[in-house]
């Protein structure tokens, strides 16, 4: 990070309001039935989409048997299941269910429906700029 006392003064605003906006989000769950972890792993298997419970723990960065219980909770809920891996029969692959696919797709509509109002209050130069900077932050973050 450079010395410039301009550049460090960016750079935590602009953590600081990507963790607020992040909390923000996270707060405009529809349910707390399961945990933020599950979420993650959830939103990970949507994104992703079927993976061992290994790659799905390095993926979020737990180790395997931490990951473990995680999935086996979403199994017992229903929003993931389990297939026998095609090459490797002491792995297993776990997918979204349909029901843990609809917790997702509801969970991310609410996040956008916050957001929508949210960005409805903004000038469009401002919606335009945020839209500019989402660009710019996407390819900081490598995606």
């Amino acid at each position: 990070m450079s010395d410039c006392p301009h550049e460090r003064s960016l750079a935590s605003r602009l953590r600081l309001s990507v963790v607020r906006l992040n909390r923000r989000l996270r707060a405009q769950r529809t349910s707390t039935a399961i945990s933020l972890t599950q979420v993650s792993a959830l939103s990970t298997l949507h994104k992703c989409g079927a993976l061992t419970p290994g790659q799905l723990a390095a993926k979020e960065g737990v180790q395997p048997p931490s990951m473990t219980r995680v999935i086996a909770a979403l199994e017992e809920l229903g929003y993931v299941e389990r297939s026998p891996h095609p090459t490797d029969g002491r792995q297993a692959i776990v997918s979204l269910s349909e029901s843990g696919l609809a917790y997702v797709h509801e969970a991310i509509s609410a996040r956008e429906a916050w957001l929508d109002r949210q960005l409805a209050e903004l000038t469009g130069e401002e919606r335009e700029l945020l839209s500019r900077a989402a660009e710019i932050i996407d390819r900081m973050a490598g995606n």
